[in-house]
C-alpha cells in the first residue's frame, strides 16, 4: 500500500483519503485503524463519584448502563454517575470494543468472560468482574454477528 501525505494549513483536522479499485482486506484494516484513532483523540470520559469528578479510562470500564433515570459506569475502582446520555457514549466509544446489548446497556467486550446461550431468545453475559446482565431479544442477532456465530 502507498502512503501519501500533504501538508495544507487549511485544514484545521486531518482527512484521510483512500483511493483503491476494491475494497480489500488490507484497505478494511486501514480503515479500522484510521476510526480507531480517531476514537481515541476522545478518550476522556469523566465519572463521578459521591462528589469527586474522576477521568475514566475506557479501558477501565466493564459495562455502562443507565438506571433510575442515572448513567452508570462499572470499573474496578467502582461504580460512576455519568453526566452523559447512553447513545452519546455509544457514540464516543465508536471504533473500541464497546457493544450495545439492550436499551439501557453497553458492555465492553473486551472485560467479559463468557456468553452463555442456553437461555431462551437471550444470552447471558458474565463479565470478569463477576456482574451477570442479559442482551435483549432485540439485540441478540446483532450479538451473534459480532461474536460470529
Amino acid at each position: 500500500m502507498k502512503v501519501e501525505i500533504k501538508l495544507d494549513s487549511e485544514f484545521t483536522e486531518p482527512l484521510a483519503v483512500i483511493t483503491t479499485a476494491e475494497i480489500t482486506d488490507e484497505v478494511s484494516e486501514a480503515v479500522k485503524k484510521l476510526k480507531e484513532t480517531k476514537a481515541s483523540g476522545s478518550e476522556i470520559i469523566t465519572g463521578f463519584n459521591d462528589e469527586r469528578a474522576e477521568i475514566i479510562s475506557p479501558d477501565e470500564i466493564y459495562r455502562i448502563y443507565s438506571e433510575n433515570q442515572k448513567v452508570l459506569a462499572v470499573t474496578d475502582k467502582g461504580v460512576y454517575k455519568l453526566r452523559m446520555r447512553l447513545y452519546q457514549l455509544e457514540e464516543k466509544l465508536t471504533g473500541r470494543k464497546f457493544v450495545r446489548i439492550s436499551n439501557s446497556e453497553i458492555i465492553n467486550l473486551d472485560k467479559t468472560s463468557n456468553f452463555d446461550l442456553s437461555f431462551a431468545g437471550t444470552i447471558q453475559v458474565k463479565m470478569k468482574n463477576g456482574d451477570t446482565t442479559f442482551v435483549s431479544r432485540r439485540y441478540v442477532s446483532e450479538i451473534k454477528k459480532i461474536l460470529g456465530i
